[in-house]
């Protein structure tokens, strides 16, 4: 079983892509950048822009039937490594013990200019 989750809570996406897609066991969330998708604009900072991202995770997750907390993977990709500390002190007030595993990498640009991209793969 492969179902496409889309929700007009996050932005919608930019390409083929979907914004996750649930085989009834896990839940592959593509990457969310910060934009609100009740506007389009994207917030000023990595901990602004983190929340963003987070929040739209989040929503996307929710139209899955599921939480954060049901989250046991993440990537993290961020414009700059020197902002993983700001980033991490929001994630971690975002997802809470067991935290889920991560990856956090450093990437040369991300789509719209944007300062951090966060993918997830969530289980039920």
């Amino acid at each position: 079983m492969k179902k496409v989750i889309a929700t007009t809570a996050a932005p919608g996406a930019i390409g083929p892509y979907s914004q996750a897609i649930d085989t009834g066991t896990f839940v592959f969330a593509s990457g969310q950048i910060p934009i609100n998708p009740a506007d389009g604009s994207i917030p000023e900072g990595i901990k602004a822009q983190t929340e963003q991202a987070i929040a739209n995770v989040s929503a996307i997750l929710n139209e899955a039937g599921l939480t954060l907390d049901n989250v046991v993977k993440t990537t993290v990709y961020l414009h700059d490594m020197n902002d993983f500390a700001a980033m991490n002190e929001v994630y971690g007030q975002a997802f809470t013990a067991p935290y889920p595993a991560r990856s956090a990498v450093a990437v040369r640009e991300l789509p719209k200019k944007v300062l951090v991209e966060i993918e997830v793969l969530a289980v039920r």
